[in-house]
């Protein structure tokens, strides 16, 4: 029984990973153009993350450890 169970669910959650192109359902249109914009923006272009959304890691990780320097914001609680 453990065993039907585990396979019924395992189907189930492989049919939860289908993977197509974005597009608004049957009778919507996609949504009107930004203020400002010529032209409505394509879904693929409203999901494009700008350079600012995700920046690049520019900070060296330590390899060493180190002292922490004084937090004069670290207060006790009252």
């Amino acid at each position: 029984m453990r065993i039907t169970a585990a396979t019924a669910l395992a189907l189930v959650l492989a049919g939860c990973g289908s993977v197509s192109p974005l597009t608004p359902p049957q009778g919507a249109k996609m949504p009107e153009a930004p203020y400002g914009a010529a032209a409505t923006p394509s879904a693929e272009e409203l999901l494009r993350r700008e350079a600012l959304a995700a920046p690049e890691r520019s900070v060296e990780l330590r390899r060493r450890s180190e002292e922490r320097q004084d937090d004069p914001f670290d207060l006790p609680p009252e």
